[in-house]
């Protein structure tokens, strides 16, 4: 597995600390390129948060190159989540600071040692508490898993282990990850750094909300309906769902049914595509999974995309959306212009994702957790009971009906992707909204029809097995974060991420962090 994305220059130590702090500094740590001349802070970045907001593929390399230390990285970060986590509760099941300054000590030790390191090496990790990771509880945002202790890691958690990370506690998520608003009976709600008053989105929310207030360098997530990019979105930093089968799912107990996808999270493209480099590649304990080359996200992102045709449709044909959303989206028609896209009105048919989805989803909920429900039934939120009894009067003949629609989705996008390499359109189609409104009942006057509905910009992209990344867009004008969603071909993970990466560079929305809390 390859951290090398590009070889920036090798910076002295005080260099290195001195160039993390600026928006400048992170531009040219997420390119790879040391940048020339000067530009403000980024709003709230104070020299105190520096190693908080570098990107994780410099601050990786800055530890192995003993520009600093692990536990200098350890200790900066433990510091942003004694000041935020009490605030936003991204970050749950925590290490006490001791434990976690003890295995950076490790880590440093190891390294000065002389023996080999992973390319995470010395960076803190928190696992989504969906992800079964020994030492830390698996909870998965239910009361019936509060006490589940795991005795072995998923095969994710495996591969960034063994990359090196420094284990420090979960993030939080929904119960059972159902649903984009991040709450649960076991460790509270998680609330959005840009607002604490809005929701961070889920089901990674704690993750989001973590990378967004720089309490981790990188994050993992999954996503069936929109769970890495929902997130991404309302936080403003990048959420990529991969193709589906690129990162094993094991365990797993239907690796051939449905649209779940394990992914990475990060405050830029760059980082996305490192941790990606991690995370990819097939693994025997999920047949589900196919063979590729994970080292080609290791590869630089750059690319000339003059003449690269895409498909605009905000609202991918006539969904409801918020206009705060359409209005930060429309602004951003014309960066994919000046990169040399042919940018075009036109959308794919994707009449038959909304049934097709819902039933599969409804079906395998009410097949893999029927019994805990039927064991459980006082301790699960109204939505999630009302998902899995859904579940259970759908046929046998609905299901083949439902994968039928499936392939007939499926070669209607490759027919409109042979003209159209990329699609981009709203990642949700409202903005961040308080948390104690579970989900959105309307939509710019249109009811929704369930708990998700006002996630089918999300999930019907989920429908088409394609890859799909949330890139950071603009900001509302109360100040909430907007993504666009660049949606590329079946398998063409790599040329998405370099769009969203081109993208990312021409708008700089990224740069923009959340003021800090008094």
């Amino acid at each position: 597995m390859n951290d090398e994305i590009s070889r920036p220059s090798t910076y002295s130590r005080k260099e290195f600390l001195n160039l993390t702090g600026s928006a400048l500094a992170l531009g040219a740590l997420a390119s790879g390129t040391r940048a020339a001349g000067a530009e403000p802070a980024a709003p709230g970045l104070k020299p105190a948060d520096d190693l908080c907001y570098a990107s994780a593929r410099e601050l990786a390399r800055a530890i192995r190159t003993r520009q600093v230390s692990a536990r200098e990285v350890m200790s900066a970060h433990l510091a942003g989540i004694a000041r935020w986590n009490p605030k936003i509760n991204a970050i749950v099941a925590k290490l006490d600071d001791d434990q976690c300054l003890s295995l950076a000590d490790e880590a440093d030790q190891r390294l000065a040692r002389g023996g080999p390191v992973g390319p995470l090496h010395g960076l803190p990790f928190a696992f989504k508490d969906t992800e079964d990771a020994v030492g830390f509880p698996n909870t998965h945002g239910s009361l019936i898993y509060r006490n589940t202790r795991p005795t072995t890691d998923s095969v994710v958690v495996e591969r960034i282990r063994r990359a090196g990370v420094i284990p420090i506690g979960k993030t939080n998520v929904p119960e059972f990850a159902m649903g984009s608003n991040t709450y649960n009976r076991v460790y509270g709600t998680t609330l959005n750094p840009y607002d604490l008053t809005k929701s961070a989105g889920g089901s990674s929310g704690g993750a989001a909300a973590a990378l967004a207030a720089g309490l981790v360098p990188l994050a993992n997530g999954s996503d069936l309906a929109g769970s890495l990019r929902n997130p991404g979105n309302f936080n403003n930093i990048v959420g990529f769902r991969p193709s589906v089968g690129l990162v094993p799912l094991a365990p797993v107990a239907m690796p051939f049914l449905g649209h779940v996808v394990k992914g990475p999270l990060a405050r830029n493209v760059a980082d996305t595509a490192f941790l990606l480099s991690i995370m990819a590649g097939p693994d025997p304990r999920d047949p589900g999974s196919y063979p590729s080359d994970p080292a080609l996200f290791g590869q630089a992102l750059d690319r000339d995309f003059k003449g690269a045709r895409v498909a605009w449709c905000p609202d991918l044909g006539g969904l409801p959306l918020d206009g705060r959303v359409r209005a930060v989206l429309e602004t951003q028609r014309t960066a994919l212009e000046r990169l040399g896209c042919i940018v075009e009105n036109a959308c794919p048919d994707l009449s038959e994702a909304n049934e097709l989805f819902l039933t599969l989803r409804r079906w395998v909920s009410w097949n893999t957790m029927s019994e805990v429900l039927g064991a459980h039934r006082d301790l699960i939120k109204p939505e999630a009971i009302e998902e899995i009894e859904q579940g259970r009067s759908i046929t046998s003949e609905q299901v083949a009906q439902a994968m039928m629609a499936q392939g007939r989705l499926m070669q209607r996008m490759r027919i409109f992707q042979q003209k159209y390499e990329f699609v981009a359109c709203a990642v949700n189609q409202v903005p961040p909204f308080p948390p104690g409104v579970h989900w959105p009942k309307e939509i710019e006057g249109e009811r929704m029809e369930h708990y998700i509905a006002w996630m089918k910009s999300a999930y019907w992209i989920s429908a088409t097995f394609c890859p799909a990344i949330s890139v950071p867009a603009g900001f509302t004008s109360d100040g909430l974060p907007v993504g666009l969603q660049i949606v590329g071909r079946y398998r063409a993970d790599f040329a998405v991420l370099q769009m969203a990466h081109a993208f990312e560079q021409a708008t700089k929305v990224g740069l923009r962090h959340p003021s800090i809390p008094l």
